[in-house]
């Protein structure tokens, strides 16, 4: 049997459980950079000493489509971690 096979510690499963949820989070925020990145390129032509009505339009949009998105990740995220630790128990 290899060490991969044999049953983990308490300590072990603490840390996996940490390193997955740090893993997440950063996969969280490379997506909120992403959205950025998006809204950034989408919405600011040329920026100027003041956004016009129909950039702060879009900023608005694409701002309320990243919270919208933002707070579906975090109820998803949430459903995950309490599946997980239902089956865990």
């Amino acid at each position: 049997m290899s060490d991969m096979d044999s049953p983990m510690t308490p300590k072990e499963k603490e840390l996996h459980k940490f390193i997955m949820i740090e893993k997440q989070k950063a996969q969280i925020n490379a997506q909120i950079h992403g959205f950025n990145d998006i809204c950034w390129e989408k919405c600011i032509g040329k920026p100027g000493k003041k956004l016009d009505r129909n950039t702060e339009a879009c900023l608005k949009n694409c701002v309320d489509r990243f919270i919208d998105t933002s707070l579906l990740i975090a109820q998803r995220f949430t459903q995950m971690v309490q599946k997980r630790d239902a089956h865990n128990k």
